[in-house]
C-alpha cells in the first residue's frame, strides 16, 4: 500500500481536538469550525538496501563528475566533510546515514591506495560536537581510526592559519573557507537534506566558511529579500551561496557532493501517535497520548528535556545522489518535496503552530527564547513554496513555554544578546548596525567557540535575522503559555490560552478570521496556491 500524501482537514463539529506541541509538553486544542489543519504526508517507502544504493551513487554520479573510484589515486590529498549535529532532527537511530556513506567512501579510498585522508565536521559558526555526538554520527570504527591521530577535526572559522581566501564574487562577497578542504585534491561532502534549504553549494560555502564570508548572506537585508528560504528561486540566501559555490569551483577545488534524503518517520515506540491524524487514533494511540501527556505534566522541565533529547528517530534513507553539486541538488530537492509537499489552497489570516522541544541549534540543550523565535518564525513560518501560509499583515500564534532560561555552555552570547540587545531594539536592521560587530569579534566568545562547545558570539544575531522575513510580513506574533516577560522581550504578545490568543488576533486581522494550523513535526512543506 502506498503511503498517503499530505492532507488539509477542514474542521467541523465532529472533528476531534488537534494536537499541539508545547515544548516538552503536549496538549489537545479544539479549533473553531471552518479552521484548516495541514497534515504532513505519511513516510514514503525507504530504500531496501541503503549500502547498495550508496555504492551505486558513488559509481554512477550525476552532472559533470567522474565516478568516485576514478577520482581516487595514490598520493592524493582527500578530505571528507560532513554535516554537523544540527541534522537530522531528532537525531536518527544508529547507524547514522553519514556513517554508512563515509564508510563506503573510505573503503574506495583504501582500495585505491589513498593514504592522506582527513575528516572535517562542517560547523560554520555552530558549536563543536562532543565525542559521543561524533561517535553517533560516524560510528565507533571511523572515530577510533581517525580521532586519536588528529585526522578528525571540526571546522574552526576563527583559526586564520586554517582558512584560505579564494576571492570575491561578482557582488563583492568574500569567499573564505577551510584550508584543508581548499588545498585537497578532492573534497567529498556528505550531506543530509532535512529541508530543501539544506545542501547544494550551501554545504561548502556555509559549512566550511568563516565569519568574513557568512556575513554576506547571514544578514537582515538578505533574509528580508528572501521570499522563502525553502524555495530556491525566491531565496537570496540561496543565490548568495550559489555565487560563492561557483567561485569555489572556478578556483579549482573539486567537490564531489553526496546528498541524502530521509523519510519523515520521526517518532519511535511510545510516541507513534504523533505520526497519525487525530481522528484516526485507535485505543492504543489515545492511551499513548494520555500516558505521555500525564507523565510529562508531572515531570520537571529539566528531566522532560533529557527524556525528549534521548529520542532517536527511525528515519530511513529514501534517496542518495552524488556527483557535481548543482546536478545533485536538483535531484535532492525533488526528493524532499516528494516526501514533504502538501498542496494548500490560499493563505490564511491566522497561522497557529505548536513548537516542539528541538531545533537545529539546541540539540542536547534548552530551546531558549531566541531559538523559540527562530524555530517558529525562521523555520516553520518558511515551510512553504510560492507564498506564505499566512497573508501579509496576518498573525502567527505559537505555543511554547518560552522560559527565560539559557544553556551557559552552548549559548553564552545568547544570554547577553537577550539582556543587552533586545532590551534596546528588536528591529533586525538596527540590531545588526548597533551590536553585531562587537559580538562577532569579542575575544571571550571566540575563545569559547574555539575551545569549548559554544556557538559563536554572533550566532544569536543570525537566529534573530532568520526571523526578519516573517517579522516584516506579519501584523503580530502571539505566544501561548510562554513566560510573559520573555515573550515581551522578544517583541511578541503573551497569552495564557489559545482561546485568548485567538481573540487577541482578531484585533489585528478582523472579527471573522480564517485560521490554519501547521501540524508539524513531522515536517511538511506547504505548496501554497
Amino acid at each position: 500500500m502506498s503511503p498517503r500524501p499530505g492532507f488539509v482537514l477542514e474542521v467541523d463539529g465532529s472533528s476531534p481536538p488537534t494536537l499541539f506541541w508545547h515544548g516538552e509538553r503536549l496538549s489537545l486544542e479544539q479549533l473553531p469550525p471552518g479552521s484548516r489543519v495541514i497534515y504532513p504526508p505519511e513516510p514514503i517507502d525507504p530504500l531496501q538496501d541503503p549500502v547498495t544504493a550508496i555504492r551505486a551513487a558513488l559509481t554512477h554520479p550525476v552532472g559533470d563528475r567522474d565516478p568516485l573510484p576514478a577520482l581516487l589515486v595514490p598520493g592524493m590529498k582527500l578530505t571528507i566533510a560532513f554535516d554537523d549535529i544540527s541534522l537530522p532532527l531528532p537525531p536518527m537511530e544508529r547507524p547514522d546515514i553519514r556513517q554508512l556513506v563515509i564508510e563506503e567512501v573510505l573503503d574506495l579510498a583504501a582500495g585505491a591506495g589513498v593514504d592522506d585522508v582527513a575528516l572535517v565536521a562542517a560547523l560554520a559558526l555552530h558549536r563543536r560536537m562532543t565525542e559521543p555526538e561524533l561517535r553517533h554520527a560516524l560510528g565507533d570504527r571511523i572515530y577510533d581510526a581517525f580521532a586519536p591521530f588528529g585526522l578528525l577535526s571540526q571546522h574552526d572559522a576563527e583559526d586564520p592559519t586554517n582558512l584560505v581566501h579564494l576571492g570575491c564574487t561578482s557582488r563583492g562577497e568574500d569567499v573564505e573557507i577551510n584550508r584543508r578542504a581548499a588545498e585537497s585534491d578532492l573534497l567529498v561532502y556528505v550531506n543530509i537534506n532535512l529541508v530543501t534549504m539544506d545542501g547544494g553549494h550551501k554545504s561548502v560555502a556555509t559549512g566550511l566558511a568563516s565569519y568574513k564570508s557568512l556575513r554576506h548572506h547571514h544578514n537582515p537585508a538578505t533574509m528580508q529579500a528572501s521570499r522563502s528560504f525553502m524555495d530556491q528561486h525566491r531565496s537570496e540566501l540561496h543565490s548568495s551561496n550559489w555565487r560563492m559555490g561557483r567561485l569555489i569551483a572556478e578556483s579549482g577545488i573539486t567537490v564531489f557532493q553526496i546528498e541524502t534524503t530521509l523519510n519523515n518517520d520521526t517518532f519511535p515506540g511510545a510516541f507513534r501517535f504523533l505520526q497519525k491524524r487525530e481522528w484516526e487514533w485507535r485505543g492504543k494511540d489515545r492511551l499513548g497520548y494520555l500516558a505521555a501527556s500525564k507523565a510529562l505534566d508531572g515531570t520537571p522541565p529539566r528531566l522532560a528535556r533529557r527524556i525528549f533529547h534521548s529520542v532517536r528517530a527511525p528515519h530511513r534513507l529514501t534517496s542518495v545522489q552524488a556527483g557535481e553539486v548543482e546536478s545533485v541538488h536538483e535531484l535532492t530537492t525533488a526528493q524532499v518535496w516528494r516526501q514533504q509537499g502538501v498542496v494548500v489552497e490560499g493563505q490564511t489570516d491566522i497561522l497557529t503552530m505548536g513548537l516542539p522541544y528541538i531545533s537545529p541549534y539546541n540539540v542536547n540543550s534548552i530551546l531558549n527564547p531566541i531559538l523559540v523565535a527562530c524555530l517558529g518564525l525562521g523555520y516553520l513560518f518558511n515551510l512553504y513554496r510560492n507564498k506564505p501560509l499566512v497573508r501579509e499583515g496576518g498573525v502567527v500564534i505559537m505555543t511554547h513555554p518560552t522560559p527565560w532560561a539559557f544553556d551557559p555552555v552552548h549559548h553564552p552570547s545568547y544570554i547577553d544578546f537577550f539582556e543587552e540587545v533586545l532590551s534596546e531594539t528588536t528591529d533586525p536592521t538596527l540590531v545588526a548596525e548597533r551590536f553585531e560587530e562587537s559580538y562577532a569579534t569579542d575575544p571571550w566568545y571566540i575563545h569559547l567557540y574555539r575551545t569549548g562547545h559554544a556557538y559563536h558570539g554572533v550566532h544569536p544575531f543570525y537566529m534573530w535575522y532568520w526571523c526578519a522575513h516573517a517579522l516584516s510580513h506579519l501584523g503580530g506574533v502571539i505566544v501561548v503559555g510562554g513566560d510573559p516577560k520573555a515573550v515581551r522581550r522578544l517583541g511578541f504578545r503573551p497569552a495564557s490560552a489559545l482561546e485568548d490568543a485567538l481573540e487577541m488576533a482578531k484585533d489585528v486581522v478582523g472579527p471573522t478570521p480564517t485560521l490554519t494550523h501547521l501540524h508539524a513535526p513531522p515536517l511538511l512543506m506547504a505548496d501554497v496556491q
